[in-house]
């Protein structure tokens, strides 16, 4: 991985814990320089600080710095509620703890709250230097307790072997195109260039699935739509399956012959991101909704609109012309603090986030009971290509047609 790396494609590792844990000097000793303020003055961290490394087999990884989880005030609030928003979207927790001192209750709290939420975490007991508390020993199990003496290097050796024993346990995310191609196939990519298109690149999910496409020694040829037809039929040999961006399902299907394997790149996402059966089950609720209904449309990522957006303009249209229903549609890039007058979700697919992040979501509205749905399985389904665009995934198709 090279530097570029989108952070929701890292390995995100956060270190939390009260002030004056040695937070921030256990993150200069694994980078072995200084790259954050240390200092005895408690709450010297107040925004978090990420930088990148390279962990052993690990690969490259985003450590992030946090306030103290018992910074107090209505600053410190804010502080905690950031650390926790970092702690919600990264792959492990090094909970550090000084060693030597007794055990608090913002301690015990911050560990039910991570068990609570299933995030993983490694108790990193600092000040090795000194005798450690046997109240903290019992505390954090041994099989996650690391001991750590900031001031020697040696130590931060020990803890990179831990971080990376601690990640062999860890589930990972899946990459695009697994156990849909094989080895000397070819992939065929439809990528529209529209208006929201980045000027002079491709967007992160078609950048990620050709990698994948030819870490599997498989080849990936990558038209537009406008030219697919031609391509297509001119072709030497026949696409083991063709990806297309979710806005040109309608065209592309219609270009290629009706036994050709076509899904897109919002579904692969869908299925590395998220939950794609969830989605799938959630389709059964297009035919629930009532006028003055709500719709929440959710993306992850910051971007201006353009004329054509699809969250704010392709969407709701589709949606009323299919749907029927007089409903209103609200847009957030955050959780809604109540969630209670939402009949369904529809979001993005979460390209720039981690799954846990996006499966945190999908659990935030499983949970109150509101089907959700990505763009690309709405798109699928507005354009009459389910179950075609499932059939890649063998055992989700089924789902589609048990709906029916």
């Amino acid at each position: 991985m090279k530097l570029t790396t989108p952070l929701a494609e890292l390995n995100k590792i956060v270190i939390a814990g009260i002030r004056n844990a040695g937070k921030s000097s256990l993150l200069n000793n694994l980078f072995q320089k200084d790259v954050a303020i240390a200092s005895d003055t408690p709450g010297t961290t107040t925004d978090p600080v990420t930088r990148k490394i390279e962990l052993g087999r690990i690969g490259m990884c985003a450590v992030t710095d946090t306030a103290g989880i018992d910074d107090d005030g209505a600053l410190g609030e804010k502080r905690i509620a950031k650390a926790r928003e970092q702690m919600i979207s990264s792959h492990m927790i090094l909970f550090a703890s000084p060693g030597h001192l007794p055990l608090t209750s913002h301690e015990r709290e911050l560990r039910d709250w991570l068990d609570s939420r299933n995030l993983p975490w490694l108790g990193i007991l600092t000040f090795a230097d000194r005798p450690v508390d046997p109240e903290k020993k019992e505390f954090f199990p041994e099989s996650k307790q690391v001991v750590q003496n900031n001031l020697d290097p040696a130590s931060a050796r020990q803890l990179v072997k831990a971080i990376e024993e601690f990640d062999r346990q860890l589930e990972k995310e899946i990459s695009p195109v697994h156990g849909l191609v094989s080895e000397q196939e070819l992939v065929l990519l439809v990528t529209p260039q529209d208006l929201a298109a980045p000027k002079g690149r491709l967007i992160l999910p078609q950048v990620e699935t050709i990698r994948d496409i030819l870490d599997r020694d498989c080849a990936a040829l990558i038209i537009k739509e406008r030219e697919l037809y031609s391509f297509y039929h001119r072709l030497g040999m026949r696409p083991s399956l063709v990806i297309t961006d979710s806005q040109a399902f309608h065209k592309v299907a219609a270009d290629i012959p009706e036994d050709q394997p076509l899904t897109s790149f919002s579904l692969l996402f869908a299925r590395k991101k998220a939950d794609l059966a969830w989605f799938i089950k959630s389709l059964s609720a297009l035919d629930n909704i009532k006028d003055k209904g709500q719709i929440l449309v959710m993306e992850a990522c910051s971007h201006h609109c353009q004329a054509d957006d699809l969250a704010r303009v392709k969407i709701p249209r589709l949606f009323r012309q299919l749907v029927g229903a007089r409903v209103k549609f609200t847009y957030a890039r955050q959780l809604p603090k109540d969630p209670r007058n939402i009949d369904l979700v529809i979001h993005c697919g979460g390209c720039m986030i981690t799954r846990r992040v996006m499966m945190n979501r999908l659990e935030f509205f499983k949970t109150h009971g509101i089907p959700m749905l990505n763009f690309g399985l709405f798109l699928a389904w507005a354009n009459g290509l389910l179950p075609r665009a499932l059939e890649p995934f063998d055992e989700l198709a089924p789902l589609y047609s048990d709906l029916n």
